[in-house]
């Protein structure tokens, strides 16, 4: 993909350590920035809205995408499929929005190999016992379930070396802060800027 006037993030974090709380925040204090809408055929929980915190579908549909290459990554987690829409992203970036990919290591390594200009950031707990308490306070799992996800986050922290960026979410709003400040600097980065700005550019060194 040729280089937009707006960034591509990829943002992982294992289940627990507050990466989606992370963005909401980040997203209501900074403008022109926006999540990506993933594919999924997770079941919708109550409070979820169809086509705001996921595309809802059923398997048949998922595989449907799959063969047509509508996706730039897709991938199993937990027994349930997501996959990053390619048209989705294009439309956001072509409109010089900055697009946050909510996906995991696997999903991220992936969009690296297809879109190398986007940058990745990885969050992670202040600690293991704090990852688990968090877990816990969820109330939506029972001890089996926890204990599947804590293996899991061990499993997907130990690629945290594969990112750009590293952020631990001991202080809500210093990591927040943390994430803003990424996106802020690759912002102005040369290649960005030159393209975003190439009219002013022209005119002053006429």
């Amino acid at each position: 993909m040729e280089q937009a006037t707006a960034n591509l993030f990829v943002v992982s974090a294992p289940s627990g350590a507050g990466k989606t709380s992370l963005l909401k925040q980040l997203i209501s204090e900074l403008e022109s920035v926006q999540t990506s809408i993933s594919h999924t055929t997770r079941t919708k929980r109550e409070a979820e809205v169809d086509g705001v915190d996921y595309h809802f579908v059923n398997s048949e549909t998922f595989k449907a995408l799959i063969d047509e290459g509508a996706f730039y990554e897709n991938a199993e987690v937990f027994g349930n499929c997501y996959g990053t829409s390619k048209s989705s992203i294009a439309d956001q970036l072509a409109k010089g929005i900055d697009v946050i990919l909510e996906i995991d290591w696997q999903g991220a390594r992936q969009i690296r190999e297809q879109l190398p200009h986007s940058k990745s950031v990885f969050i992670l707990p202040p600690s293991k016992a704090e990852l688990e308490n968090r877990l816990q306070g969820r109330g939506q799992d029972d001890d089996s379930v926890i204990k599947g996800r804590m293996d899991a986050a061990i499993s997907e922290m130990s690629h945290f070396n594969e990112y750009d960026y590293l952020v631990i979410n001991d202080d809500f709003s210093s990591a927040v802060a943390e994430i803003k400040a990424i996106i802020l600097a690759e912002r102005q980065k040369l290649p960005v800027q030159r393209k975003k700005h190439a009219h002013l550019l022209s005119n002053l060194l006429e």
